[in-house]
């Protein structure tokens, strides 16, 4: 039976397999369900299983009725009265054949074997049946690119994908990506950050979801993660693994702090991710909208990392506080020259230091005055007045801090 135009439907196929990227297989495999299904809803009977073969050589397709082969411990006959312990199925002609008439058929048969039963063509199966069987075609062939997008964008989970701004919708930014959507949703964004339409834009991909609704591509610009990724682009040492970022934190879109380690004595983990006069680490602030930077060698010995996550501010001395309920502190003692850089504006220097380390860090004057008090994860509670001013301009740090674009100034430019 003659139903598409042969040369539309090798067409389509083509189409499909090369700009979608869905195997013809696949998309033949929709047709031929989708066209038995319409087959079956126009003129099966209940129960009937039915199966299309839809030949591309002539562009016809023939119907079958597929019958499951049963015995008695299978199914129960009509006139066999159903008990409450027995499991077995009714007897329907259209669905089941006895094993006995089965192998009048097809000798060596065995049960639950399919035996197929040509189907009449039918002259009329016309335009509503074909209309059902295009709408679950578009279905299917939803459903395999699905299957594609999933199985290419799962493979890239955790890596930079650009792509250009769609459009917005509740705060939610919509990302063209070429194959599919994805969303930068408000949260993930960095504050501050306006985009327009077609614009272009990079992002995380750190969440690929299936769901009934489609396959969902969650970006984001604010995590951790992106930052590191963004200096992998830049500096081949640490995408082939001769330098490691060990630890970052980070507050998107005003600073950040890295600690780097290197696996070869030779080069400088601190200097690779800063680059000739600062060309890396100036890509990569640019990128985030002027996001200062501190990078910082990372170490073993916990004073010395204390010490280093609190650059730019030159620390005295640092004493690790022992306790009972085995917390993680550690008291910083800094020279008075030295309070705002250490506590930094509005705490957030040694709220990073504090992310960065896994240690709550408290910052006490020379004369042991409490300054200012964080917990490992980041809270900070200033307790003394002075400290609340806004740290000096950092940038001239010999090797962790490079800081060209102070957070004020960006603040102007954007009101």
């Amino acid at each position: 039976m003659s139903l598409f135009d042969l040369k539309v439907i090798s067409s389509v196929l083509d189409e499909l397999e090369q700009e979608r990227g869905i195997p013809r297989e696949k998309v033949i495999s929709a047709i031929e369900m989708a066209l038995a299904a319409a087959y079956k809803k126009e003129y099966g009977k209940r129960g009937q299983i039915i199966r299309a073969a839809f030949n591309m050589e002539l562009g016809e397709v023939e119907f079958k009725q597929v019958k499951i082969v049963v015995d008695n411990t299978l199914v129960r006959q009509e006139d066999e009265e159903e008990t409450d312990d027995d499991e077995r199925t009714r007897f329907n002609p259209e669905h089941h054949i006895m094993i006995d008439d089965a192998r009048r058929i097809k000798k060596g048969v065995e049960l639950d074997d399919e035996i197929e039963f040509p189907l009449e063509a039918r002259e009329d199966f016309g335009r509503i049946a074909a209309q059902t069987a295009k709408q679950v075609i578009m279905q299917k062939i939803r459903e395999a690119e699905k299957v594609s997008i999933l199985e290419e964008y799962g493979e890239r989970e955790g890596q930079v994908v650009s792509g250009h701004v769609q459009r917005f919708e509740r705060g939610n930014l919509f990302v063209d990506l070429g194959r599919a959507t994805g969303i930068l949703p408000y949260e993930e964004q960095i504050p501050g950050e306006r985009y327009r339409q077609g614009e272009r834009i990079r992002a995380l991909l750190y969440k690929v979801e299936e769901s009934p609704r489609g396959t969902f591509l969650k970006l984001s610009r604010s995590h951790p993660q992106f930052l590191v990724k963004l200096f992998e682009l830049e500096s081949p040492e640490l995408a082939n693994g001769t330098i490691e970022i060990k630890e970052v934190a980070r507050e998107a879109g005003s600073r950040s702090k890295l600690a780097v380690l290197t696996h070869d004595d030779h080069i400088d983990p601190v200097g690779s991710l800063v680059g000739q006069r600062g060309v890396r680490v100036s890509t990569v602030t640019s990128e985030l909208g002027g996001e200062k930077i501190d990078i910082i060698e990372w170490s073993e010995d916990t004073h010395e990392f204390i010490e280093r996550a609190l650059s730019p501010a030159e620390v005295l001395h640092v004493e690790i506080i022992e306790n009972e309920e085995g917390e993680k502190r550690a008291s910083v003692e800094v020279t008075e020259d030295q309070q705002s850089l250490a506590i930094g504006r509005g705490g957030q220097n040694v709220r990073l230091a504090a992310k960065l380390t896994g240690w709550g860090i408290d910052i006490k004057s020379a004369g042991g005055e409490a300054l200012a008090e964080t917990d490992s994860e980041g809270g900070v509670e200033l307790t003394a007045d002075e400290t609340v001013e806004e740290a000096p301009k950092t940038g001239e740090s010999a090797e962790e801090t490079v800081d060209e674009t102070p957070a004020e100034e960006s603040e102007e430019e954007e009101k």
